[in-house]
């Protein structure tokens, strides 16, 4: 991928220097009445690792499926100790502000075209650890997540080692373009946000009478994050020829199957249970970033319609 004219964002936090001491209170999870066991909130945690939306969401609707009854909520903000804004100059933290950059571009265009303004999220980088505002601790072992009342993407770039080094999702120089698919996903759930689908679907998983219910609302909202994501990459191969290079889009794709529920579990369990899949399938996933790749527009990342696969 080639970034060099990409213009820089200057809606970056980078708290990578901070140590983590101004988090205040603790993981400030949104635990109901009855509680879930700490195995619970550590699986669900990591499903955070799979470019998931803010993994606390996720927790209150388990605690609601297992009798918590109480619907999500945020604490307090409490601001972090050590923060500085404005594009990062290191290598890693100026690809991250141009990746955002151009997202924003191509975003506001697709908005501005159907008569809507868009306003993009801000990206904080971190280390180990960090005060999520009133989404709690954000840490590094929930990987990339989107915070919707913050409209605040939260990224440990050691991740992006981890894509590469663990789940063996890309290798050299088309690690860069995976990074780019990574933020495109995240920002795709900003999109959502913005157009109501969040609160909708957070609705839609209260009301739902089986776990297995509302965690395939969740892979429509993540499967469709990622068409959204292939949607940005259409947009900006057209705005500025060549910045894909060889292999890049390969790259998405072993990404997006490396990351699949279905490996994963596979992966830990050596079984595979679609019922419990909160993502999407390998297949699944590789399936809608390139429909939104090809179809270049929203309409083509209608995950919640019937014939939706």
């Amino acid at each position: 991928m080639r970034y060099d004219d990409f213009r820089r964002s200057d809606d970056i936090e980078d708290r990578r220097d901070d140590s983590g001491g101004g988090m205040g209170g603790g993981l400030g999870l949104p635990m109901g009445g009855g509680g879930l066991g700490i195995g619970t909130i550590i699986v669900l945690g990591l499903v955070g690792y799979a470019f998931g939306i803010d993994p606390r969401i996720l927790i209150g609707g388990a605690e609601i499926l297992t009798g918590g009854g109480q619907a999500p909520t945020y604490q307090t903000d409490r601001k972090s100790a050590t923060t500085k804004t404005g594009a990062p100059t290191d290598e890693m933290g100026s690809m991250i502000a141009g990746i955002l950059g151009e997202i924003d571009d191509r975003w506001s265009e697709i908005f501005q075209a159907s008569g809507q303004s868009y306003s993009g999220p801000k990206i904080v980088l971190f280390r180990n650890a960090t005060n999520g505002g009133r989404c709690g601790m954000a840490q590094s072992a929930m990987g990339p997540f989107y915070c919707p009342p913050e409209k605040q993407i939260f990224l440990d770039t050691g991740f992006f080692r981890e894509i590469e080094t663990r789940f063996r999702g890309c290798s050299g120089n088309a690690c860069k373009f995976t990074t780019a698919y990574i933020i495109a996903h995240e920002a795709g759930h900003h999109v959502q946000n913005l157009l109501g689908i969040l609160p909708r679907v957070t609705r839609l998983q209260q009301q739902a009478s089986s776990k297995a219910e509302s965690n395939a609302l969740q892979v429509k909202v993540e499967l469709q994050a990622d068409c959204l994501s292939g949607v940005w990459v259409n947009r900006e191969e057209k705005k500025r020829p060549g910045f894909l290079e060889a292999g890049d889009i390969d790259a998405a794709l072993t990404t997006a199957s490396a990351i699949g529920d279905d490996t994963l579990q596979r992966q830990a369990t050596g079984r595979v249970m679609p019922d419990s899949f909160t993502h999407g399938s390998a297949a699944q996933r590789k399936q809608w970033f390139l429909n939104g790749y090809k179809g270049g527009s929203v309409k083509s990342c209608d995950t919640f319609s019937a014939s939706a696969q």
